[in-house]
């Protein structure tokens, strides 16, 4: 998954995206707003985590904007505000959920995961698709009774298209939601990732389809 970090704290932010690197996620980091729209515009994005006292102006001007923008990326704003008023007036907002600083790691991360399952339609961290269960907390495939474990890309590719089974994702968008813009990659990585997967699913009826010249997506076959 690739989410937007807006946080001008940048000892923080790096903590930020140390933690949810070790997941496998991409963590683009966005220290003001007028950075954060740059973002926004050039990238698609999981989730935002989003600060509200920045430098160039108030992050609830860009929830806002973000959702006046009709923009149905999940939020989660990272505030320092401890009044229920505030809180509420976040909600009202359009935020998916708060969490008050200073907060531990692990609730960031388990709020981050309620909020996707949420938009997902998902009520448990495992996903049932045909004949196959994916769960990206432990990081675990199971396929005819046999769990098989992921390494990190490989569990993030899977997530990606578990999420939307059916939709043809080309390898410069699987590029940009894997990827970060410091790393360096070509198509040939994201080929890689898929046979290693395909390989996963062997014995499957979920398989990864190639649409030729245009993508892969997950399927089940009859």
């Amino acid at each position: 998954m690739r989410f937007l970090l807006i946080e001008d704290n940048l000892q923080l932010a790096a903590a930020v995206q140390e933690r949810f690197k070790t997941s496998g996620h991409v963590v683009d980091h966005a220290a003001t707003l007028q950075a954060a729209n740059q973002h926004i515009a050039g990238a698609e994005y999981d989730l935002v985590l989003l600060d509200i006292m920045l430098p160039d102006g108030d992050g609830r001007q860009f929830l806002h904007n973000h959702r006046t923008a009709n923009n149905q990326t999940p939020v989660i704003v990272l505030t320092a505000r401890s009044q229920v008023s505030d809180r509420v007036g976040i909600l009202d907002l359009g935020a998916d959920d708060y969490l008050t600083k200073p907060f531990d790691f692990s609730e960031l991360e388990a709020r981050c995961r309620a909020v996707l399952r949420r938009r997902g339609g998902e009520t448990t961290n495992a996903i049932q698709f045909g004949d196959i269960s994916f769960d990206a907390l432990t990081a675990t495939l199971t396929v005819d009774g046999k769990t098989l474990s992921l390494r990190n890309k490989e569990m993030r590719l899977l997530e990606i298209l578990i999420s939307a089974p059916g939709q043809i994702f080309s390898k410069n968008k699987l590029i940009d939601r894997l990827f970060s813009y410091d790393e360096d990659v070509s198509t040939n990585a994201i080929e890689v990732y898929i046979a290693r997967l395909r390989k996963h699913l062997a014995g499957a009826r979920v398989q990864i389809v190639t649409a030729r010249g245009m993508g892969y997506k997950l399927d089940v076959t009859p």
